[in-house]
């Protein structure tokens, strides 16, 4: 059964980022700049036009947990169900990623940002291309990111492929994140 946010438009932007593509969408707070995790070429086009150090890493958003299983390693029991608990919602936690995740996601990091979204139109995106999304805010590195569609066409115009318009999610700040193996505190 297809969910009734998975529009067409949503649908043309799940066959852009399988294409090696990058989408721009709304997320809780920002829009944000998005493309296939396990597209090398589209992970180093993404980081340019951000002009972001590959050092930093990215996040990846999914629509559940099970979507990030072949991304990150196990928790400990306590920090897993501290992180689950947290989600759907605006919170990115780090977690150890498993072998094999691209540099390019992970940054000079031997864990991985994640987030189950509780945006409707990002966690369509996800449903529709059957997996986590890269997402970082929709802004040229050391700018102000896009919080609607006219900026965000500003900052980017025919770079990015596809452009998912809709609400952003009414926070004022992007998600909190955390280490999930401590439970420390990285963003407010």
């Amino acid at each position: 059964m297809t969910s009734p946010l998975i529009t067409p438009a949503v649908q043309e932007a799940a066959r852009t980022l399988r294409a090696g593509g990058l989408v721009a969408y709304p997320t809780e707070a920002v829009f944000g700049l998005g493309c296939d995790p396990r597209n090398e070429d589209a992970l180093a086009r993404l980081l340019a036009l951000k002009q972001r150090p590959a050092e930093k890493g990215l996040i990846l958003i999914a629509a559940a947990a099970v979507q990030l299983d072949d991304w990150v390693q196990p928790l400990p029991e306590q920090a897993q169900a501290t992180v689950l608990a947290s989600w759907p919602g605006p919170h990115t936690w780090l977690i150890p990623a498993r072998r094999g995740v691209s540099a390019l996601l992970r940054g000079a990091h031997d864990s991985l940002a994640v987030r189950v979204t509780d945006h409707p139109l990002a966690a369509a995106l996800c449903r529709a291309f059957g997996g986590p999304v890269v997402s970082t805010s929709a802004n040229p590195s050391g700018r102000e990111p896009a919080r609607d569609a006219a900026r965000l066409r500003d900052l980017f115009g025919d770079a990015i492929d596809c452009y998912l318009d809709g609400p952003l999610g009414g926070r004022d700040r992007p998600s909190e994140i955390r280490e999930a193996l401590t439970g420390a505190l990285l963003r407010s």
